[in-house]
């Protein structure tokens, strides 16, 4: 497995890939150097770069998502909403096939091992925006849905 940083408005991440793809996004304290020889993780950085200067509506890196057979579904979906778009937990069920699972939906949610690129912060509770578990919690998720406002088509 081979590990990439990248310095970003959230705070430092953590990209790790293998020959299947991306497998994990990790926030992390501090960047290191290192030297990037995967055309999937270099592509991956590139990407990264372009969502965080508002150019990037999609990513197309390769991804190598783990999980039950329900989380890599609900992983799927996530993928599905788009790029400025918010959907409740009870909607990711329903397009999950699931309708009545959205407290498995939000489980699976929370579980996602690479986010930004599978875009777990655009889902949110009926009532408000719900949690987030990764950067500075729920700022991050903040942040990331605004920066998706401002330069939504």
């Amino acid at each position: 497995m081979q590990k990439a940083y990248f310095n970003s408005p959230i705070g430092v991440l953590e990209i790790c890939g293998d020959e299947s793809g991306v497998c994990e996004l990790n926030f992390v304290r501090e960047f290191i150097c290192t030297e990037v020889t995967d055309a999937n993780l270099k592509l991956c950085l590139s990407e990264l770069e372009s969502y965080f200067k508002g150019e990037l509506k999609t990513f197309k890196a390769r991804l190598n998502i783990g999980g039950t057979a329900f989380q890599r579904c609900i992983y799927e979906n996530l993928q599905k909403i788009a790029y400025g778009q918010r959907v409740t937990y009870a909607r990711l069920a329903a397009m999950a096939g699931r309708p009545k699972a959205f407290r498995a939906a939000g489980s699976a949610n929370a579980k996602n091992r690479i986010p930004v690129i599978v875009p777990c912060h655009r889902v949110v509770a009926s009532n408000g925006l719900g949690g987030y578990s990764g950067g500075k919690g729920l700022a991050t998720k903040i942040w990331l849905l605004e920066h998706e406002a401002k330069y939504k088509d």
